[in-house]
């Protein structure tokens, strides 16, 4: 019997060991493959070994190489399914529910990340997200020193009540209009992750070949994340122990929610600041914040509410050691009732509990949103507050090194039959605006050569308003000379930038309008690719034209003709400068579809600026397709990121 169970469990080794035919994660159950194209399929086997690919009616077959890696092309097939996709070697697999369609690969920073739970009018959204034909594979985050064959995780969930929740809601409501119009199975692939740089998406080989970046690359090596990782935590803890003078530690952390901890030796930090703007810097892990205030017999009696902005990404908050509110969403408004007897005159002590397990850390948002108020009076709590690390969860970020992104997230894509790219990032990048020009522009040219697809679409957005360092034309604008990157990229072929400065939040980089993003991208790609014609875009400068005291100013896509977006007379956002290079605002106005602009403290005029600002809520030129104008320059003077490089922090 001992034998017969020891030839069994041989036998099922050998099985096991030998059934190594395996497929890129990408190739799972309820994929979307790209219609009319040819079709990879690829994966690894033994060396040597024969593999045999089945779809539809559609047999091929191949040896795997002397690595072990085969790859095959399926003819091209029409819109349709759902199919099984059968891979044969030494084992069988059966993908299964395949549809045909059109794929699109979303990718960006957080606004592309911004799950459809978030957006506005949830509720209603949830009641209209039943599509089978819509599919969705959300890609694990990771990142990797060199290239990956394969992704850490992810899977194809299709649209419904039960999946919707996280997926990228700009796009998904682009798949929603795609599908509208022309009722074929539509996949978006989701690869993205908040708050990165563009370099991180571009590949070493890139890089190279680059005049801007290869001495760039030329001094970062090969890397062993393990081992960077373990440096950065080191580093990390150095740091804080410098900076606090003491170590890091939770030792008796159940003390310092209390009234009587003496924090005295803890140092100070500014809030509401994200604290990788200050000096605890790129950290992940558990912060401790104290605010000590003095309260009158008045208002400590009164019925009070603790407004506590946001805090990323979780907080327990403690008012004289009662907890008092908790939540874990990183963007809600902290907004908690103190129970009656709590506050007491004379001195109180704010106790926050801070875990930030990814991307930025601490309490953040609008000072006015950081208060106590006692019925229509309020104790405003911006300023410094007391600060404790007490756990540093590090691990490199993101933007620690160029191409960590491409290699873990992108290159195990290649070669996945797509027809193109949605992308919304650039935030990560103002400080370096100038230098966006030719990062961007590198990206596109790289996955367009990897992939080896031609010049495929690739279609972005604008970065909408946000008052982020309070830029305008007087101090110079750091968005808005992003804003003017992103328009010269429109140079490449086969590009498309959907407009978003009217649909952003001056306050929130983070704006809940994702509906009106996906539909403009989705105007973009159906008058571009899908030949179904409309406008697609707001007004973009043409020219100027200097008459006197007077510019004017022509446009391209006016589409039906310029309008005031709020239908006023005067058009706002519109400033001009003569040849002292100060910026006045100006007077607007539309006439036969051009637009007039004068000052009278500007009787020689030589430029304009149109939206020069971090926050250009105001602007409100548009096409009467409602598509809103391009922020936009006439002069080409030197802006203040005109000096800022990429660098890797050695």
């Amino acid at each position: 019997m001992m034998k017969k169970n020891i030839a069994f469990l041989f036998l099922m080794f050998s099985i096991i060991t030998n059934a190594n035919v395996k497929l890129p994660l990408v190739f799972s159950d309820g994929m979307v493959l790209q219609r009319n194209k040819e079709i990879p399929v690829w994966g690894w086997a033994d060396a040597g070994e024969k593999v045999e690919v089945r779809f539809n009616k559609q047999t091929k077959t191949i040896e795997a190489d002397k690595n072990g890696k085969w790859m095959i092309k399926l003819t091209a097939e029409k819109a349709g399914g759902p199919f099984e996709l059968i891979v044969t070697g030494k084992n069988k697999i059966t993908v299964k529910d395949v549809l045909v369609g059109e794929v699109w690969i979303c990718s960006g920073q957080s606004n592309m990340e911004f799950q459809m739970y978030k957006t506005m009018n949830f509720e209603k959204e949830i009641n209209d997200s039943n599509y089978p034909m819509i599919r969705h594979f959300g890609v694990a985050q990771d990142l990797s020193g060199t290239p990956k064959e394969d992704l850490k995780e992810g899977k194809w969930l299709v649209a419904n009540k039960e999946n919707i929740r996280d997926f990228t809601a700009a796009g998904f409501f682009f798949a929603k209009k795609l599908y509208a119009e022309l009722n074929i199975p539509i996949g978006i692939i989701n690869t993205s992750w908040g708050g990165t740089c563009v370099e991180t998406w571009t590949s070493r080989e890139a890089f190279q070949h680059s005049e801007e970046f290869k001495s760039m690359i030329a001094d970062v090596p090969q890397l062993d994340m393990d081992a960077v990782f373990e440096a950065y935590k080191n580093a990390a803890l150095d740091n804080i122990k410098k900076i606090q003078g003491f170590p890091v530690t939770m030792d008796n952390e159940e003390q310092f929610k209390k009234a009587d901890h003496n924090d005295s030796k803890w140092p100070e930090i500014k809030v509401p600041s994200l604290w990788e703007n200050q000096q605890i810097g790129n950290i992940d892990g558990v912060v401790w914040m104290r605010k000590t205030i003095v309260l009158s017999a008045e208002q400590a009696k009164a019925d009070a509410v603790l407004h506590l902005a946001k805090v990323d990404d979780e907080d327990v908050t403690y008012i004289n050691g009662v907890e008092v509110g908790t939540n874990k969403l990183w963007e809600a408004l902290r907004v908690y009732k103190i129970p009656a007897g709590v506050l007491k005159e004379g001195k109180n002590v704010i106790a926050v509990r801070i875990a930030d397990y990814s991307g930025g850390g601490g309490i953040y948002g609008d000072p006015a949103d950081l208060k106590i108020q006692f019925g229509d009076k309020s104790l405003a709590l911006e300023g410094l507050w007391k600060f404790n690390v007490v756990q540093v969860k590090l691990s490199a970020s993101p933007n620690s090194y160029p191409s960590l992104l491409y290699n873990a997230m992108v290159n195990p894509l290649i070669p996945y039959a797509f027809q193109g790219v949605l992308w919304y990032q650039g935030e990560a990048n103002v400080w370096r605006a100038k230098q966006y020009k030719k990062a961007f522009p590198l990206m596109i040219t790289d996955w367009r050569t990897k992939w080896k697809q031609g010049d495929f679409p690739f279609y972005f957005v604008q970065l909408s308003t946000f008052d982020e360092f309070k830029g305008n034309s007087k101090v110079g604008s750091k968005w808005a000379e992003l804003r003017e990157a992103q328009s010269e990229t429109l140079q490449l072929p086969n590009t498309g930038m959907a407009v978003t400065t009217d649909i952003g939040d001056a306050k929130d980089i983070h704006p809940k309008n994702k509906q009106e993003v996906g539909l403009r991208l989705a105007a973009i790609a159906l008058n571009n690719f899908y030949g179904k014609k409309r406008v697609y875009s707001g007004p973009t400068y043409k020219a100027q034209q200097i008459k006197g005291n007077q510019i004017i100013l022509t446009f391209n896509n006016i589409g039906g003709g310029l309008t005031a977006g709020d239908n006023s007379e005067n058009l706002k956002g519109f400033e001009i400068a003569g040849a002292d290079k100060v910026f006045h605002s100006a007077k607007a106005i539309i006439k036969n579809n051009t637009v007039i602009v004068s000052s009278e403290n500007v009787p020689n005029p030589v430029a304009i600026h149109y939206g020069w600002a971090d926050d250009d809520t105001e602007i409100n030129l548009f096409n009467k397709e409602k598509f809103p104008a391009s922020p936009f320059r006439t002069d080409n003077w030197e802006m203040i990121t005109a000096n800022q490089k990429y660098e890797v922090n050695k």
